[in-house]
């Protein structure tokens, strides 16, 4: 897998991703080409190299001639929609500037089609968001990750009059992503960088293990005390070069002694609908040496809080342990074989394109057993010489 990870030390902003992403060798001429498609008229596209606190970087500089111009949400949707660009740059471009314009809606509010940009839809904002959706194309980017985004102090002069740092609209889109303070006096993460970020990146975290295969720097306008730059890594995650992916997880872990075990089956239920992707139990023995179990789940980041509101719910705790972990795995798919027990789904993972496992489905093997009068062990032997034989067939036609 193709990861971008964007290392945002000192901020992020649209002219920022642009010049990361030209210094990782995007041409300047897609992005050039994003203005001619949108029908912007006269702009005027350059870069240069500049160095900030003697890191060599690239900086990108859009110039519209375009005066006055106040579009609204809805003429930008219908502005890319209808550009002859990408479906994935189109869908990404319009992901990007519908956190802008919820965030917009919420603070004036006014109906999301009639938020009027300003600042945020003009020329040079256009090429930022759809030039960055394009530049990732063109890297042949599959994942973006990007780290806990810092946030500067103080006051900005805004079409709305002077607002604090950082403004209401990176609030609003920042909901739910990692932010902290850096102390520094001026505008780091801009409405533009922070929804560029909020839309497109997969996880806020730390450098994960990767192969780096590239890395590109792009300027910021201000001179800070530190290197106003945002650095990108374009390379493969350690698991990915080896045929398998890698993500990060939340573990729940609640330890319990006061619980009619009766309900574990179904709280467990619940907590697989509300996103689990794995719920295991163990026994334990607390203070006073009572017996207890300690009530483990494996969580998505993003399904975070759905599973708290199921765990205080449903069972007595009064509260958790929540640790971070990096959960790897194999590419898997499912397949369906013809057995003397009928057609029944197989799981196979594979690692670099060959297969390592076979695991045949429990409930439709369980069902085939019951139908049929034979032991289950039968059944799931019959479902693993199937997919052994489709797998047989497979290699031959590759080799063929």
């Amino acid at each position: 897998m193709n990861t971008l990870y964007l290392d945002a030390f000192a901020g992020i902003s649209g002219d920022m991703v642009l010049g990361a992403l030209l210094d990782l060798g995007v041409p300047l001429e897609t992005y050039r080409s994003v203005a001619s498609r949108l029908g912007l008229g006269e702009v005027e596209i350059t870069a240069s190299r500049t160095e900030r606190k003697s890191i060599g970087a690239a900086k990108v500089q859009v110039r519209a001639a375009e005066r006055g111009v106040v579009r609204t949400y809805a003429h930008i949707k219908s502005l890319i929609e209808e550009s002859p660009l990408s479906h994935a740059v189109k869908e990404k471009s319009q992901r990007i500037f519908a956190l802008i314009a919820k965030a917009e809606s919420r603070i004036h509010s006014r109906s999301i089609d009639q938020v009027h940009f300003h600042e945020l839809g003009s020329a040079d904002t256009l090429v930022d968001v759809v030039g960055t959706a394009a530049g990732l194309e063109h890297l042949g980017v599959e994942e973006l990750l990007c780290s806990p985004l810092p946030m500067g102090t103080g006051m900005i002069k805004t079409h709305h009059g002077i607002l604090p740092i950082p403004a209401p609209a990176v609030v609003e889109i920042l909901k739910d992503v990692p932010v902290y303070s850096s102390g520094i006096p001026t505008e780091l993460v801009t409405p533009t960088g922070a929804a560029i970020a909020a839309a497109l990146a997969a996880d806020f975290c730390l450098l994960p293990p990767m192969r780096i295969q590239a890395v590109g720097y792009g300027a910021g306008d201000r001179e800070l005390e530190i290197p106003n730059l945002l650095r990108a890594f374009l390379g493969e995650r350690e698991g990915a070069v080896r045929g398998r992916a890698r993500e990060r997880r939340l573990v729940f872990a609640a330890n319990i002694d006061d619980m009619n075990p009766e309900l574990y089956p179904y709280v467990t239920e619940k907590l697989f609908e509300a996103g689990a992707e794995d719920v295991w139990l163990y026994p334990i023995q607390m203070k006073k040496n009572r017996p207890a179990v300690t009530l483990n789940v494996l969580v998505p980041p993003a399904r975070e809080e759905d599973i708290k509101e199921v765990l205080f719910a449903e069972t007595k705790t009064l509260g958790m342990r929540i640790s971070e972990v990096d959960k790897e795995y194999l590419d898997r798919e499912i397949i369906e074989v013809e057995t003397p027990f009928g057609r029944l789904r197989v799981k196979l993972a594979r690692q670099q394109g060959k297969p390592v496992n076979i695991a045949p489905e429990y409930e439709d093997c369980r069902k085939a057993a019951a139908a049929s009068g034979v032991p289950l062990k039968e059944v799931y032997a019959a479902a693993e010489e199937a997919a052994r034989s489709f797998l047989a067939a497979e290699e031959k036609g590759e080799q063929q």
